[in-house]
This record gives C-alpha cells, sequence and structure tokens, in this order.
C-alpha cells in the first residue's frame, strides 16, 4: 500500500492528496481525499472514514450508479453533495468505445460548469471526500484539474492520478473486464476505460487546457470560478514548506 493509500475496509483507491509539492508549498495532509464508490464499506470501513473526519461527500455518480450502489455511510455525520459529472451514462462510453483521451476531452468540454460545482463543494468544508464508481476517471480529472489550479505541480499531479491504477485490486479488474467484454467483445479501449490511469493521458490533458485556456486555473476562471475562490483554494489545500 502506497503511503497515502487509507485502510478502511472495503474502499476502493480512497487515499489522501496531501503531501504533494507546489512550488515552496505542499498540499495539506487531511483536508482533500479520493476515491471509487462506498457501496461496500464494512462497519469497520464506515467507523474509519467517520475517524478520518470527513464532512462533506461528494459523489459523482449518476442516478442509475447511485441507486444501484448506495454508498453506506449511515450514521456518519456528512453532507453529502451529489454532482452527476457525465452528461450521459457510463455505458455509453463503453459503448462508443471512446479512447480515454477522448472521454477525458468531453467531460472537461461537456462538464465545465459541473467542474467548477465540485471545486465550489471542496472549498465549502473539509476535510472533503470526492468519488465516483472506481475512482478513476470523473475523480480523476476533477482532483487534477483542482490540484494543477491550485499550483500542485504538474508531475505530482499527472502521479497522482496514475497511482490509481496500482491501488484497484486485480480480481476486481479481471471481473469487471470479462463482464464488459461479453457486452462489447470488439471494443478496443475497454480495459482501458476499466482499470487504467496512464500517465500519458493525464500529461496530454492538462496540456490541451494550458493550450486552449493557458492554464487549470483559467479554465476554471473561464467557467465561473472567481479569483477569490482561486485563492481560497490554494489557502484550503497548501501550506508552505
Amino acid at each position: 500500500m502506497t503511503p497515502d493509500a487509507l485502510e478502511v475496509p472495503g474502499a476502493v483507491n480512497l487515499r489522501d492528496v496531501g503531501g504533494l509539492p507546489a512550488g515552496a508549498s505542499v498540499t495539506r495532509h487531511g483536508v482533500l481525499f479520493r476515491s471509487g464508490n462506498l457501496a461496500q464499506l464494512e462497519p469497520q470501513g464506515t467507523a474509519a472514514l467517520g475517524e478520518l473526519g470527513v464532512r462533506r461527500i461528494i459523489d459523482l455518480r449518476a442516478d442509475d450508479e447511485v441507486a444501484r450502489s448506495p454508498s453506506r455511510i449511515d450514521g456518519l455525520e456528512v453532507t453529502t453533495q451529489r454532482i452527476p459529472l457525465f452528461l450521459g451514462s457510463v455505458e455509453s462510453f463503453f459503448a462508443d468505445d471512446l479512447s480515454l483521451d477522448e472521454m477525458y476531452r468531453r467531460l472537461v468540454e461537456d462538464s465545465s460548469s459541473l467542474v467548477v460545482e465540485v471545486v465550489r463543494g471542496i472549498l465549502a468544508d473539509q476535510p472533503v471526500l470526492v468519488h465516483c464508481t472506481v475512482g478513476k476517471d470523473r475523480t480523476g480529472v476533477t482532483v487534477a484539474l483542482t490540484l494543477a489550479a491550485a499550483g500542485v505541480e504538474t508531475d505530482a499531479v499527472i502521479g497522482d492520478y496514475a497511482r490509481t491504477e496500482a491501488l484497484l485490486p486485480e480480481r476486481r479488474n479481471r471481473r469487471i473486464v470479462e463482464f464488459l467484454r461479453r457486452m462489447h467483445p470488439e471494443a478496443v479501449h475497454l480495459e482501458d476505460l476499466a482499470t487504467r490511469s496512464p500517465a500519458p493521458v493525464m500529461r496530454a490533458l492538462l496540456s490541451d487546457v494550458e493550450e486552449r485556456y493557458g492554464s487549470p486555473a483559467e479554465y476554471l476562471r473561464a467557467h465561473g470560478l472567481t479569483d477569490e475562490e482561486l485563492v481560497e483554494l490554494r489557502r484550503v489545500l497548501l501550506r508552505p514548506l
């Protein structure tokens, strides 16, 4: 287990994004967590999540995903904020056989106002947990843009995204890929969509955002985040070295 991964029984891909370099600063521990869904939390896992002090959970899943796999967080004093991030179903991305590059490009463009909502949710309460189903794509892109906008170094942002692949259980990957392959036998990008978080994909996305907007911070500003909110984001997420 990597140093920032957390032992929360039943949670997938749960980790703290603290400790990432940002020039003369570093991201704070215990402020922003990210994960896959919380539908398989064991009782000890729910208790462990409570011990992290999480005050807000931002759930990026669509209505059908939430109905199928509700979070096991009963008893926790936490605000749940629903921000379904895809404009369309998760299944459609497999059916259309999109590459990760194309899916992320669509997410950044089609869900820009929702990405800003996530950032505002992070500012509203801390500690905060952002999650989707696997914690790889919707969570990965949103957290990457948030960290980059706060000033985290590009290589560290990419490294945090890429770490997901090593945290997904191999047994889970095999089961999911076999299930999806029965439905989409000819799909080229299926395994990437289901199991992988390649560093070059995130590097390309951040480069594209920089080319078109100037920076991730300017991307968020272009879609409604204020200068004051950007300053607050840096204050919340970063501490001086």
